[in-house]
């Protein structure tokens, strides 16, 4: 979403850096510059205003010219700037009485019903009891759509065909209460548009269940009209955060930079995917690091680490640093580096100019590699993928076949295992020199 803003502001940057010294002109060509882009991204115009006469101000003052690196600390001031913009993390209230009632809000086809799965599978892997309520009757199939997401996620999902969601609300609570329940998500209807029925219905909803949070659910692709319906919900609910979803798109993201400023709601998650664990707590420090094109190391990490079972791959570090490494070791990599999430969105986590480069290989042409490798080695026999040398000429054309592939592309496959192989080797008998040409 932020792939053109980004590129924007690294290349003004750059044009920092090949300055010794900074005037107040270079400041004020480079703030036009950010001004061009942020307008360009789509964000509120009264945010870029106040944004951009921030970090001038704090640009031209001694903290620069007394700087070592002036260009750097500009940069400094324009991500503090920008983190400022973001807002304050803000985190679920989860304090007092169970069950903890959380009511999702938001016109239609913003992401309800997928956010509040999301949302559920996140807080179970907290340790929390969760139930889902179904109260959107009024939508073809919206029910249904989220009994299936609970059942894939083992969740309960509290649903009664005939029950009106103020009623239906109240018998979910009450059923959590007895059952136990730390938790209750209800996924309310939407409408095209806000009117007054809509309210009518959430504000009954109140009525009938103590609320713990009202959590807006926006739709990043939309835009500015993101922050109109984020203050159009404002005035009628006491909405206590926002899900911004659909943060994975190809919109130009000014919403979710101007979103906190112009209506004062905290964001509270991000929907970054399809998938039900593509959802993140809202960190402005590390959105701010993606879109300046610092990468978020400190998320992928914490991708790295939901994803890879952590005695399996000391194991496999271990076993690779003594030379030992199989194409099962190969395909299991593959397999835990797919469960991190879409190539594209590890891709934007890199951070520097490994993320520069990384922003250049097309996300989609990576992930149909690795299915090809995935493909070319599930279709092996057991020994085969312990003892590669067995891969004779009739071998390899049974693996093609069997792959659905060219036996050019077995030969690709086992060309790069095998040059992983030698890289490894030569890593052991060095005591670990060329680590770098590895993770490359």
């Amino acid at each position: 979403m932020f792939e053109n803003l980004t590129d924007r502001l690294g290349q003004i940057f750059q044009n920092l850096r090949r300055h010794g010294r900074l005037s107040e002109a270079d400041v004020d060509v480079a703030m036009r510059e950010v001004r061009m882009a942020l307008l360009e991204a789509d964000v509120h115009y009264s945010v870029v205003k106040s944004f951009t006469q921030r970090v001038k101000t704090r640009a031209v003052g001694t903290e620069v010219s007394k700087a070592l690196n002036p260009a750097q600390q500009v940069i400094k001031i324009v991500n503090d700037e920008l983190i400022a913009t973001l807002g304050e993390p803000s985190q679920l209230n989860l304090k007092g009485e169970k069950p903890f009632v959380i009511m999702l809000v938001g016109l239609q086809g913003s992401g309800k019903t997928t956010a509040a799965a999301k949302l559920a599978k996140l807080l179970r892997s907290q340790g929390e009891r969760v139930l889902l309520v179904a109260a959107d009757p009024y939508r073809p199939a919206a029910v249904q759509q989220l009994q299936t997401l609970g059942e894939r996620i083992d969740v309960p999902v509290f649903a009664k065909d005939g029950v009106a969601p103020p009623k239906l609300a109240e018998e979910a609570y009450k059923t959590a209460r007895k059952g136990g329940t730390s938790v209750v998500i209800l996924d309310t209807a939407g409408r095209s548009q806000l009117d007054a029925d809509l309210m009518d219905e959430l504000n009954a909803i109140q009525k009938k269940v103590p609320i713990t949070e009202i959590l807006l659910v926006v739709d990043a692709m939309i835009g500015q009209e993101a922050l109109n319906v984020a203050q159009g919900f404002r005035k009628e609910l006491p909405v206590s955060g926002l899900v911004m979803t659909k943060i994975d798109g190809d919109a130009r993201g000014g919403a979710a930079i101007s979103i906190r400023e112009v209506t004062g709601v905290p964001i509270k998650f991000l929907g970054v995917g399809e998938g039900v664990d593509a959802i993140e707590a809202y960190n402005p420090g590390r959105l701010a690091s993606r879109i300046l094109g610092m990468g978020d190391v400190i998320g992928l990490i914490e991708k790295a680490e939901a994803a890879f079972d952590q005695g399996q791959a000391e194991e496999q570090a271990e076993r690779m640093l003594r030379g030992e490494f199989t194409l099962e070791d190969f395909a299991r990599q593959l397999k835990q580096m797919r469960k991190m999430g879409p190539m594209g969105q590890l891709m934007e986590m890199l951070p520097g100019q490994m993320g520069q480069v990384a922003r250049q290989v097309d996300p989609q042409d990576a992930e149909s590699q690795i299915k090809q490798i995935e493909a070319v080695i599930n279709s092996m026999t057991i020994k085969e993928r312990r003892d590669p040398k067995l891969l004779n000429a009739s071998r390899r054309r049974r693996i093609a076949q069997g792959s659905g592939l060219e036996v050019q592309v077995v030969n690709q496959v086992m060309k790069r295992f095998r040059e992983t192989q030698k890289l490894l080797k030569s890593i052991q008998k060095s005591g670990g020199r060329g680590l770098g040409r590895l993770m490359g």
